[in-house]
């Protein structure tokens, strides 16, 4: 550990004065020295050192704890590891939010002061999302999942450490309103079960499935049919009802809500919300191969009133997911392009055939502006 030392006092004595301190604000503990070593006493005072948290100052508590966050980076032997735990463990229980962000900034100095191949490291990071998510300031440690998988490629945590990880950060970033983010985070680790072990994650693939329907800026869903969870559900009308917003249409999603009325509302799904969903994705069903749809097809497929279809058209511009102009004197919508809601093996290898004849052109006209300025060239050599 690499930490400044904040007292500039032997262990012993930094050890009394905090001994005597915490005995002053009413804590359980001896003013004597123990007897079993200073990792004892210095167990001993990180497990009364939240006492400080209710009646000190913030610079008061600052200076506690940087002073025990000196004292263990000083400590060695096999306690260490426990030692630093402990630490994190009470630094996550203030509740205060001024508290929190004091303790936020001493767990940041803990986490920065390891080595980056000390394993200690993500666990410590494991609690410093934890504070930073409970004091609304997560976006100070944690950017995206690529960011946070490098902060770790000295020492890359377990399998199941990663999964506990995104665990905690699809919870916190849910509660600090980043719901989109949420959602990378529960894909990522839905992506991190196998076939084998597919159905421990069985609770977590239906909040997936879950909070994607009920996410009124989700409307591409096809990816969550590929996670090995979300496969396990197979049969039942959780994957069901996510087959119909992956590929199906607005009547499929209508019969499906009139045969399990209590399932759907059991979810916590809000049917106008589905509703409306449902809609736009038929529409852009129905735009992918077409360049013209009238107003009346509109009204038809997607069971509107006459005078519903404009305002229906405004809002599926809105969304970016189809563009396209309207023409309200013809009764027409001109379609330029659309989102596929699904992307198959099929829609993979005509990309392929697009991009490839696109290189060919580019070749082309490569060697054709190559012929014109050799040309030129020697045009200019003639003239002369």
């Amino acid at each position: 550990m690499h930490v400044p030392v904040f007292i500039d006092i032997g262990l012993d004595e930094q050890a009394e004065e905090l001994r005597a301190y915490f005995k002053g604000l009413g804590a359980e503990i001896s003013e004597e020295k123990s007897s079993q070593g200073l990792e004892d006493d210095l167990h001993k005072i990180i497990g009364v050192c939240d006492t400080c948290f209710k009646d000190a100052t913030d610079a008061e508590v600052e200076g506690v704890l940087n002073g025990i966050l000196s004292m263990l980076a000083l400590v060695e032997g096999d306690k260490k590891e426990g030692l630093i735990l402990s630490f994190c463990e009470k630094l996550s229980q203030a509740t205060n939010n001024q508290v929190g962000l004091v303790c936020l900034k001493v767990l940041w100095a803990l986490f920065m002061s390891l080595e980056e191949n000390n394993p200690l490291r993500f666990q410590v990071y494991y609690y410093l999302v934890g504070v930073a998510g409970k004091t609304q300031q997560l976006t100070t440690v944690y950017k995206d999942i690529p960011s946070t998988k490098s902060m770790f490629v000295s020492n890359p945590p377990s399998n199941e450490q990663m999964q506990k990880l995104y665990r905690r950060l699809h919870e916190l970033l849910l509660s600090n309103g980043k719901s989109e983010e949420a959602g990378r985070v529960m894909i990522e680790l839905l992506g991190t079960y196998t076939t084998e072990n597919a159905s421990q994650a069985r609770e977590e693939a239906q909040r997936c499935i879950i909070a994607s329907l009920a996410d009124p800026n989700t409307f591409l869903l096809d990816h969550l049919l590929q996670l090995k969870p979300v496969k396990f559900l197979e049969g039942e009308l959780i994957h069901d009802l996510l087959t119909i917003f992956v590929s199906q249409k607005l009547e499929a999603y209508t019969r499906f809500y009139e045969s399990h009325k209590e399932f759907v509302n059991g979810l916590g799904l809000k049917h106008p919300d589905n509703i409306r969903k449902m809609k736009l994705l038929t529409f852009m069903q129905m735009a992918e191969n077409r360049s013209e749809i009238t107003f009346q097809e509109v009204q038809q497929s997607l069971q509107l009133n006459e005078e519903e279809v404009e305002e229906f058209l405004i809002d599926v511009i809105k969304t970016r997911l189809v563009r396209a102009k309207i023409s309200q004197g013809e009764g027409v919508v001109y379609v330029s392009s659309t989102m596929h809601r699904t992307f198959g093996l099929g829609d993979w290898q005509q990309l392929h055939t697009l991009l490839s004849a696109w290189k060919e052109n580019l070749n082309t006209v490569k060697e054709q502006l190559a012929h014109v300025a050799s040309t030129q060239v020697e045009l200019m050599h003639k003239k002369i």
